[in-house]
Formats: structure tokens, sequence, C-alpha cells
């Protein structure tokens, strides 16, 4: 384009395009639909591929956040002198700087006895650190203090669901449980941030017990999971190797412990949500290709339609760039116009679904986020799509002759 031209003869070719676009008004919204379509799935493409990728990833973090987790592997004869300890907790949390929590943990299947009502149930004995590294949300009452830890009191904690299974009218906290031979007092009722039932230790019919309280089922005091969470995601891998060393120092030689971290798990999501996103949006592209493959189309039907048009404006002194940019004016409007309809349909729905989410029981954590950078993308690609192939025949009408154009028929 001559971008010398004076505002004036822009603003006359702006409202020629307009004045040729409302004479063929049927016309411009077909050809005008695709680019709707298009940039609306190259934002919801987005969108979606953004929400999948959030939701994955938070189920991963649930579990923890720059977490490095260990257990004994037996491979052969299992001997007590092998198992994590506490003192090997401790060893961790003072030889390893870069270490924030750490906590460990000890599950065993017991049955709760309420009311005279026995329920099959998931005992999780865990030490100090344990609520901070899993995210554990204290629904009611309140979770274990450094107290109910070193005295070993018989207090605990339900999940949601064991609390509305076996007190559906009731508040637990306060309430006396029995446990094998020994009496509980519930003190709270907790949940995990993120939905994790399944991965882990929790469970839906799972009851939190102060670790020193073991002993009096198990008859030892050994970790079964050793959670480590580290200051930050960079820290991680030099936390994964130090803990490995020293649980291996601190035992018989030989003994095998499983450490590891979910970075690698996180990486392959991210890449898999990468690699997904990257398809979707070159589906996305493809439509916008066919739309601006029909803008062509239909913009040549319609420089034949209009060749005596051109003649006349040429006989009168219209320049070569003026028919040019009419034309792409015209081929501008229509993919700018169909793109912005097509990006707030698409910017739309996602408002529209997490107004919905609002008074549905679904996680905190659920949302479909807007990529604005997919909205801008959406806009830039649509209209210089148009203008792309709004050329050729903006290009062939400014190349007609005068006088072959005044005698069509």
């Amino acid at each position: 384009m001559n971008l010398g031209n004076s505002p004036i003869l822009w603003s006359e070719t702006w409202s020629l395009a307009l004045q040729a676009l409302r004479a063929n008004k049927l016309r411009a919204m077909l050809t005008m639909l695709g680019v709707i379509i298009g940039s609306a799935c190259i934002v919801l493409v987005v969108t979606v591929a953004l929400a999948g990728k959030h939701y994955v990833i938070a189920q991963i973090e649930g579990v923890g956040a720059n977490l490095i987790y260990a257990e004994h592997f037996a491979s052969g004869p299992v001997s007590i002198a092998d198992e994590i300890n506490l003192d090997d907790l401790e060893a961790v949390k003072a030889g390893i700087p870069q270490v924030r929590h750490a906590a460990g943990t000890r599950n065993l299947p017991m049955t709760m006895v309420v009311n005279g009502e026995e329920h099959p149930v998931s005992m999780v004995g865990v030490t100090e650190g344990f609520q901070q590294i899993r995210n554990l949300v204290i629904e009611r009452g309140s979770y274990f203090d450094p107290d109910d830890m070193n005295a070993r009191r018989k207090v605990c904690l339900l999940t949601e669901s064991l609390a509305a299974s076996v007190f559906p009218s009731d508040d637990p906290v306060g309430k006396d449980i029995r446990v094998g031979e020994l009496h509980f007092t519930v003190i709270g009722v907790f949940r995990e941030r993120v939905a994790t039932f399944g991965q882990t230790e929790i469970t839906r019919e799972s009851l939190l017990v102060p670790f020193s309280l073991m002993r009096y089922f198990a008859g030892d005091e050994y970790i079964k999971t050793f959670y480590v969470q580290a200051d930050r995601p960079e820290d991680v891998p030099s936390v994964t190797r130090q803990t490995s060393e020293i649980l291996a120092s601190r035992h018989r030689p030989g003994t095998e412990y499983r450490v590891d971290n979910l970075t690698g798990i996180l990486e392959t999501a991210r890449h898999i949500s990468a690699a997904l996103t990257v398809v979707l949006i070159l589906i996305a592209l493809i439509a916008l290709t066919i739309s601006g493959i029909g803008i062509m189309n239909i913009m040549l039907v319609t420089v034949t339609e209009r060749t005596q048009e051109i003649g006349i404006r040429k006989a009168v002194g219209a320049q070569h760039n003026a028919i040019l940019h009419q034309f792409l004016m015209e081929a501008l409007i229509i993919s700018g116009a169909g793109s912005l309809a097509g990006i707030g349909i698409a910017v739309a729905i996602p408002v529209f679904v997490n107004f919905l989410l609002a008074f549905f029981p679904v996680p905190s954590d659920v949302a479909i986020p807007v990529s604005w950078t997919s909205v801008v993308l959406a806009f830039v690609v649509s209209c210089s799509t148009g203008l792309l192939f709004g050329y050729l025949p903006a290009n062939r009408a400014a190349k007609l002759h005068p006088t072959e154009s005044l005698r069509y028929e």
C-alpha cells in the first residue's frame, strides 16, 4: 500500500468500501461467517487447552508443591532397621538447608466404632509438617498442635466424606469414636485443597492421628512414606539427591530407597499440553485459511460484477492504488468485523461457564481461563488472512483497463 495517501483519501476509501458491502449485505455476512468461526476457534482452542493444563497441573501439585517423597524399597528380606524412621526425618531437616518442611506418614486399615456401628477406615499417622506439605484445608475444628503430637493425645481428624457418612446430622467435632482398643476425640474435619483421592495415602474414609500413636497399633514407629518440601522449584533436584544420600548413609549398605519428585510428571504434563495446543491451533488456522479462500472467491466474483463501476472510477481519475485500497479495505472490514464477532463469542462462552460453575459443587481450583494473548493472535491472524487472500482480487480490480471495463456487459 501507499501509506503516503492523505487522510481524506483514506476516509473516502473507507466510505466506498462500506457502501459496497452494504449493497451486498447477505454476501458480506456469509463471507464473514467463516472468519467468525475461525477466530472463535483460535480463542476457544487456547482456552480449552489452558483449562486442561491448569486442571492437570493442579491435580499433580495438589499432592504437594516442590515435593520429594521417599519409601523403603524392599526386594528381599525386610529388617526393621532398614525402614525409614523419625531420626531420618530429623536428619534430613537438619542436614539440608533448602528443606522447608518434612513429614512422615504410615497408614493402616482399621475399623472405627461410632454409636455401636462399625465403619472400615484407613487410619493415617502423620508427623508435624504434614498439613503444610499436603495443603490440607481444615473445614471445621482445628489441626493437631505440637502438644497433640508430643503428648500422644488421642485426638483425630476425619475427611469430609467420612464425617458426613458417620455423623450425617451432627457436628463431629468433640465426638468420641473408638479405633481398635483406643478412644479418640474428633478435633477437626479436613479436605485436600485439590482432590487426590486414590493417588496418595488419603482416601475418602481416612482419619488422621498423631504419628506417635502408631506404636499402639503397629508395635513400632517406622515411616512408610517420607515427604520433603523444598523451598523453591529449582531446589527440588538438589534436595532429592541429598535426601537419597542421607537415607543411604544412615542405613545398611545395599538397602534400597525410592526417592523421587513430581518434577518429571509436571514437565510431561506441560509438554503434552503445549503439543495439544499447537495441534489445535493449527486446526483453527486451517479453518481461517478456508475462510480466507472464501473471501478471495467472493471478491473475485465481486470484481467481475463491478467491472463497469471500476471502469467509471478510473475514467474520472481514480488511480491504481485507490482501487487497490478500496478492495483491500473491503476484505479488511469483512475479516476484522468477523474476527471481533468471533472473539466476542469465544470470550463470552468461558465467562458464562465460570458463572455457572459458581452454582455447582466443583473444586474451587476449577476455572476456565481466557488467554488474552489468543485474543490478540486471533484478531491479527484473521485480519492478515483477509488482507492476504483479498490482495489477488483487489490487484486484479486495480489492473482493469478503463476502456475495457466501460464496454463490459
